[in-house]
């Protein structure tokens, strides 16, 4: 029978201890193979914010519109009398009262921010909340009011009619400057700002009026 303190003596063997420092150098590689998959997940992540960072980064600043609309300059109706140092405050102008319904969804007959607009009630109820005007109800109707003006003489606020349905003055919209107008342009879709330099719209430009806030105002 071996001594009592041989059992002891067993384990601190040469053997025993070259397995325990076995064990621990497989922990430790656990340890470090836990760092290693981890760090490259956390690359990654960063990575992909990056992307998502430099993705929204380029779509702003390709996004013209976005920045011509951030333009305080670009939203006032040129008004002789608004360049004036002595003149009074501008009233709401009509292109700024169009621009609050970007976004809104068209509907046919539609004269209200809560049910929609068509092109000419966008531009029917922009006119009388910005400049007490009571215009005619249709698009052709619209381009009676006012006094007609060439293209070249655009300037902010001015109406503008396409033939979009086969006859003339078939659809309306709101100049903004810089060859830019608002409208509600057709069903399925919303109120949103477009270039006329665009060739569909190019092609179908026919003409455009001026209104002013003292004009007599034009009934249904």
């Amino acid at each position: 029978m071996p001594p009592p303190h041989a059992a002891h003596a067993r384990s601190f063997s040469p053997i025993s201890l070259s397995r325990w420092a076995r064990l621990c150098l497989c922990a430790g590689l656990v340890v470090l193979a836990g760092c290693a998959t981890t760090q490259p997940r956390q690359t990654a992540d960063a990575g992909s914010n990056h992307l998502l960072r430099d993705s929204y980064l380029l779509s702003t600043q390709a996004d013209p519109l976005g920045a011509w609309l951030d333009s305080k300059d670009s939203l006032a109706l040129d008004y002789p009398q608004s360049t004036s140092r002595h003149a009074t405050p501008a009233p709401k102008t009509l292109a700024n009262t169009a621009l609050k319904f970007l976004g809104v969804k068209y509907r046919y007959g539609g004269d209200a921010p809560g049910e929609g607009f068509d092109c000419s009630g966008l531009v029917a109820y922009a006119a009388e909340k910005s400049l007490g005007l009571k215009l005619p109800r249709t698009a052709s109707g619209q381009a009676q009011a006012g006094i007609s003006i060439d293209r070249n003489e655009l300037r902010r606020g001015d109406l503008v009619f396409f033939n979009t349905l086969g006859r003339r003055f078939s659809h309306v919209g709101i100049y903004l400057g810089d060859k830019k107008f608002v409208h509600a342009p057709r069903s399925g879709a919303a109120i949103r700002v477009e270039s006329m330099d665009i060739a569909y719209w190019r092609k179908r430009y026919n003409g455009a009026r001026r209104l002013k806030p003292q004009s007599a105002t034009a009934q249904r």
